[in-house]
């Protein structure tokens, strides 16, 4: 019966989730919202609607407003959801700014540091981090900077990984799925965030449909940061299971983290200096084509998320280990191949 009425709900989602990306397809033609093609990082062959994001967002807080009974039943108290709620606006109508007007990145930063001071604000904590060693870790005065940290990492992970149709929107949507499984099926029982995560998995795949290669609308600037906003703040709200969202976003942090120290190498701001020398892009130069890029992703995103589903805490580090040798590994190939030509 239960998986059922997931099932159901799973579907109704979807099909709002596309039915709302058509809506704000036609809204961001009217707005002129349009990314136009530079032959450079914006590899695509017409002017791409923006602001797709905001399907995501109408279709993922309209189902919690929907189902707010349900919600509101779990540990999490009302004031909690409003701070995520609220941070969640602010990063849609960055967006929308952002894609009408261009903001430089200095203007771009404020929307998602309001984001997460309304996180914190809402009273939203860490109250404990599972040691791998064994026992718990209590960051106490900490988790604020700890919840700053990650969310600020995670909003800038799926906003620079936005370079390929349907990368985010993709691995985002197996991100919730995953925590839903994992507040679901385990013995951290958390029907609350287990129908928040799949609403959003199933939002994000409705999006998709839309988003996939060749997309006819794009998450734009709110979107690809809304994205992380909500898989990074659903992994809090699950318990502190940071580590899910780190297996399945392993590769996209990993290669931030990589493009970040080479910037600082190379004398240039990390958060300023854009190029197509990220991961996806030297995948899709590599020959692999946009589809397949994309799938790469998602099936590491599956493969080591559905390992943090069955695996104690020793075995995810593990898995951890494995991927930063798989992007090391990665790494070493592109810059030898870069000495060749």
């Amino acid at each position: 019966m239960a998986s059922a009425y997931y099932t159901i709900i799973f579907i109704s989602i979807f099909l709002l989730a596309a039915l709302l990306t058509l809506f704000v397809k036609k809204l961001a033609i009217d707005f002129n919202l349009m990314d136009k093609p530079d032959g450079k990082r914006k590899a695509h062959i017409a002017p791409t609607p923006l602001f797709g994001g905001t399907a995501v967002f109408l279709s993922f807080f309209i189902a919690l407003f929907f189902f707010r009974d349900k919600i509101l039943a779990g540990n999490l108290e009302p004031r909690h959801w409003l701070g995520f709620f609220i941070g969640a606006c602010f990063l849609i109508i960055g967006g929308f700014l952002d894609d009408k007007y261009n903001l430089k990145p200095s203007r771009q930063v404020v929307f998602p540091l309001l984001a997460i001071f309304s996180i914190i604000i809402g009273g939203v904590q860490i109250e404990k981090i599972t040691n791998p060693l064994g026992g718990f870790l209590y960051p106490n005065y900490f988790s604020s900077v700890i919840i700053f940290l990650w969310l600020l990492g995670m909003m800038y992970t799926t906003k620079l990984l936005d370079g390929v149709d349907g990368l985010v929107s993709g691995v985002s949507a197996i991100g919730g799925f995953i925590i839903f499984l994992f507040t679901i099926t385990t013995k951290y029982y958390q029907p609350d965030i287990g129908l928040a995560a799949l609403i959003f998995s199933a939002a994000c795949f409705g999006f998709l449909i839309f988003n996939w290669y060749p997309a006819r609308i794009f998450l734009g600037e709110g979107g690809s940061l809304l994205l992380g906003y909500i898989l990074g703040v659903l992994a809090i709200i699950s318990g502190g299971k940071i580590a899910i969202a780190l297996l399945v976003m392993g590769i996209p942090i990993l290669d931030v983290l990589w493009t970040i120290l080479r910037r600082l190498k190379e004398g240039k701001n990390p958060f300023k200096f854009a190029d197509r020398k990220h991961l996806h892009f030297r995948l899709l130069e590599s020959g692999l084509g946009a589809r397949k890029t994309v799938l790469f992703y998602y099936l590491f995103s599956l493969v080591f998320g559905l390992s943090a589903v069955f695996l104690q805490s020793k075995g995810k580090l593990m898995a951890l280990g494995i991927l930063v040798i798989i992007m090391f590994g990665t790494i070493v190939y592109f810059r030898r191949f870069d000495r060749k030509i």
